[in-house]
């Protein structure tokens, strides 16, 4: 057959036209690195979310555990176990906001303007370090919280803190990276 329509060549053409004009083109390098990140944040997140799991049922448990049911002679908690428990419960709310901004960070954008000013490819190759940096440290908050109870959280509360602490500088550092500010 002689038609336009099985030419491969003029097939090929406007298919390439057709993903410019989308703004897409999934054979290049620069989408599958930026595919790859979202995936990697996306692994990082559910890790925070179960180290947030975990946190949350060490809270619970420790509630059940010391603020026993309110009696005539002991009506109301003792005010530090009140304080251990907000203190887990606050921990797990800072988990979360960490998840939040984990999920929120940017990709570069796949515009022209951004490629007329920044080699997105490299950028996102620079992202690399940062995501493995990320989900090492999440991956090892998961390890350390995974199935420990809240006494034992708050004996530890330091290190696990320090580990939320790493984690904020990574987000940071990745920021940096996307403003071209790499620390």
């Amino acid at each position: 057959m002689d038609s336009k329509f099985y030419d491969e060549g003029a097939l090929r053409q406007a298919a390439i036209n057709l993903f410019h004009g989308w703004g897409y083109n999934f054979y290049r390098t620069e989408n599958q690195l930026r595919a790859d990140d979202q995936l990697v944040r996306t692994k990082a997140g559910w890790l925070l979310g179960m180290v947030r799991s975990s946190v949350e049922g060490a809270e619970a448990g420790y509630r059940r555990e010391f603020i026993g049911t309110p009696s005539r002679d002991k009506p109301f908690p003792s005010p530090s176990i009140m304080a251990a428990a907000q203190k887990l419960e606050r921990l797990g709310a800072n988990i979360g906001v960490i998840g939040g901004r984990l999920q929120s960070q940017p990709v570069p954008e796949n515009d022209r303007m951004t490629q007329r000013y920044r080699q997105e490819a490299d950028t996102l190759k620079a992202l690399i370090s940062c995501d493995e940096r990320l989900v090492g440290q999440c991956s090892l908050l998961h390890a350390m919280l995974d199935t420990r109870s809240g006494t034992w959280i708050l004996e530890h509360l330091d290190e696990v803190e320090e580990g939320l602490a790493a984690l904020q500088q990574t987000l940071r550092s990745r920021e940096a990276v996307l403003l071209d500010r790499a620390e």
